[in-house]
């Protein structure tokens, strides 16, 4: 893809967190320079202010997946959920690539002080939800803590179908009550990212079984279509959004399977040709694309803009995405 050079000038004047990945993935910058720019999130824009909002005791928000205090809280009573609990920051650190030096003593500190709220758990074995394992098992192996017990976790809890569901763990999570035994786009596609980071941080390929085959789940349905019907599985497949914390969509999807082509030294696979389509029709006249609807809930800071202007992270994403794919064909 020929990128508009105004849109590229846009993208450039980004955070940190975002031009170090446009000077990578769309200038083809030499590594000295988008590694340059990637040391500067620790101390400049949203990284360095992410970063000193973390406690002493190595937390955020006193809080593993939500606030201290947040059930009791009237918080609790209104859509969607607070995002500024350890989980979350550590996992935007990760993302925007923070050297995991930067957190110097952190997963220490965290070993120590932080437990899930299920059943009062100590943080680095995870708990029994897919995504919340998959953003630990990332964020451990990011931070040099030994996290092969979740690897083990993810490889024995695959369902028969390929892939992962909270549900199937935890029948809070299942709109009956029960437990699911089919697996879930949003949990998959956040099981697959976790151990892929799992494997480049690590080295370890203990997982790639496994990860393969939540992908082969996500493939086989196109990455959109139920397997049963042949339906788009839900209009949140083709909302796009920045961040997107948890949610699934195609361009979150095809953005994982571009990492994972480049980590494996594979192809695209032809079966992701519709949501790449999906993904080029949202892309506006000007080559950018819009933010979708964020997820509700209190965060300590805007990272993007709101809903209906032109997103420099969606269209950082979406612009490599297609460049991926435009490239092999």
């Amino acid at each position: 893809m020929t990128i508009d050079p105004r849109v590229l000038d846009w993208l450039l004047d980004s955070d940190p967190a975002a031009r170090w990945q446009v000077e990578r993935d769309l200038v083809g910058a030499p590594p000295r320079a988008w590694e340059a720019t990637r040391a500067r999130v620790a101390t400049e824009g949203f990284g360095a202010e992410l970063l000193s909002k973390q406690d002493p005791d190595g937390q955020w928000a006193g809080g593993s997946y939500v606030p201290a205090g947040f059930f009791e809280s009237e918080e609790a009573k209104q859509p969607g959920q607070p995002w500024t609990a350890t989980t979350w920051a550590l996992k935007d650190l990760r993302e925007w690539g923070v050297d995991a030096a930067v957190l110097g003593d952190t997963a220490e500190r965290i070993e120590a002080n932080s437990r899930w709220d299920y059943d009062d758990l100590p943080y680095w074995g995870g708990e029994v939800d897919v995504c919340i394992n998959a953003f630990t098992i990332a964020t451990g192996a990011w931070l040099g803590v030994d996290v092969s017990s979740l690897a083990a976790w993810f490889r024995e809890h695959r369902l028969a179908d390929g892939g992962w569901n909270c549900a199937a763990e935890d029948p809070g999570q299942s709109s009956d009550g029960t437990l699911s035994t089919r697996s879930s786009f949003h949990s998959t596609l956040n099981a697959v990212r976790g151990l892929l980071a799992y494997e480049r941080f690590t080295l370890d390929d203990s997982v790639a079984e496994a990860r393969h085959g939540g992908e082969e789940y996500l493939l086989e349905r196109r990455l959109m279509f139920r397997a049963s019907t042949g339906e788009v599985v839900s209009p949140f497949v083709t909302q796009f959004v920045y961040p997107d914390r948890f949610r699934y969509s195609a361009l979150a999807a095809l953005d994982h399977f571009r990492s994972a082509s480049l980590w494996d030294g594979t192809p695209p696979d032809p079966r992701l040709a519709e949501a790449i389509e999906v993904v080029r029709q949202a892309r506006q006249p000007d080559g950018t694309w819009l933010q979708g609807v964020p997820l509700a809930g209190r965060t300590w800071f805007d990272v993007d803009v709101p809903q209906g202007q032109p997103s420099r992270w969606l269209t950082l994403i979406g612009t490599r995405v297609l460049d991926w794919w435009d490239d092999a064909s």
